[in-house]
Parts: C-alpha cells; sequence; structure tokens
C-alpha cells in the first residue's frame, strides 16, 4: 500500500482532498478485495490508514467546503429523515400525522413538498419523535 499524505495531519487544498478522497476509496476496495475488512472492528494496516486520511478529508469538509442541501426526488432532507422514522418505528404516515395533531392529507401534502408545516406541528415533530430541531427550522 503506497500512503499519500504522511506526516501531516490536516489537508490544505482542494486539490489535496479530491485526492485523499480518491486513495481513501481505492483503499476500501483494495481492503475488501483481500479480506482485510473481513472483521468487524478489524485493526490493521488498512483501516488504520482509511481512518487516518478519511478523517483528514472530514475536517476538510467541516472547515472548508460549503454544501448546498441536496434533495432526493424533490424531497427535503427532513421528509427523508421523516421517512426513515417512519421505516425505523415501522409506522405509517398517517401515524406520524396523528401523532403531530394534524390531519393525513395535510402531513401528506407536506411529505410531497406542496404544503409547510405549522411551528406547532414542527415543535410536536422534535418532541415525539426526536426530530433534529435544525432540520425542522430550515424545511418545516
Amino acid at each position: 500500500m503506497k500512503k499519500i499524505v504522511e506526516n501531516r495531519t490536516e489537508l490544505i487544498t482542494r486539490e489535496e482532498y479530491d485526492t485523499a478522497l480518491a486513495y481513501v476509496k481505492n483503499l476500501i476496495n483494495e481492503a475488501g478485495e483481500n479480506g482485510a475488512l473481513d472483521e468487524q472492528d478489524a485493526d490493521n494496516e488498512y483501516t488504520r490508514e482509511i481512518s487516518r486520511v478519511g478523517n483528514m478529508c472530514a475536517d476538510y469538509e467541516d472547515t472548508k467546503i460549503q454544501f448546498e442541501c441536496i434533495t432526493v426526488r424533490g424531497r427535503s432532507p427532513l421528509v427523508r429523515v421523516l421517512q426513515e422514522e417512519m421505516y425505523k418505528r415501522d409506522i405509517k404516515q398517517k401515524e406520524i400525522a396523528k401523532l403531530i395533531g394534524i390531519n393525513d392529507t395535510a402531513f401528506s401534502l407536506f411529505m410531497t413538498g406542496k404544503r409547510k408545516l405549522s411551528m406547532a406541528s414542527a415543535k410536536k415533530l422534535y418532541k415525539k419523535l426526536n426530530i433534529d430541531p435544525k432540520l425542522i427550522l430550515e424545511y418545516a
């Protein structure tokens, strides 16, 4: 394994970041092919290097890259989180609507992006489902 950005603790330029990110992806593929990732919590040359460079990439993202909100199929991040919660809890939209005290049609319109939630309903998403308040404030 040829290491990159040795003896470094941070990435400075976007070019370094892009190179490091590609390097981590290649390392993951290589480690998977040779069985270095077969054990859960494996501690080996690959996992340590993936962690080292991956953490530098994450730090670079946190401090230097401004990400725009990405919607999937026109859905806001809040809607995606709610869909994940419905899946985890094995509940339907109607049940969440009832839980937060709104009519299921209104909730359906919110989930499809055709209507906003009232602050009272948004507050209940936080209280009843423990949804991140930052998501609620930005996308409700």
